[in-house]
């Protein structure tokens, strides 16, 4: 899994704003959805996002660690999934599966 973290502008003021979540081997991505708040199966906008040069300065990779520190701080609270879960989302949403909550599998 690769984590990138989100940043509103490329000065990074106020720190991240979001999170993706991308298996680069399967093409698959999730995201944090602020509007539904909860994790979104969505690896075309990801793919747009990581791949515009004019986003260049907005997002940076991440371990794991701060990943899970990003999630919690722009969710509210709520917890990166573990990397099954994220799987289990990843195949769900290549499969034409509808929304995904935590421990569904």
């Amino acid at each position: 899994m690769t984590y990138y973290v989100i940043y509103r502008n490329d000065e990074r003021v106020g720190g991240p704003a979001g999170l993706f979540v991308m298996d680069v081997g399967a093409g698959g991505a999730i995201l944090w959805d602020h509007r539904a708040g909860g994790w979104a199966f969505d690896p075309d906008l990801v793919a747009r996002f990581v791949n515009d040069h004019r986003n260049v300065d907005r997002f940076e990779t991440a371990d794991r660690a701060t990943a899970e520190r990003v999630a919690a701080a722009i969710s509210g609270g709520s917890s990166l999934p573990d990397e099954d879960d994220i799987r289990a989302m990843l195949t769900s949403g290549a499969a034409g599966g509808g929304p995904w909550s935590p421990g569904q599998r």
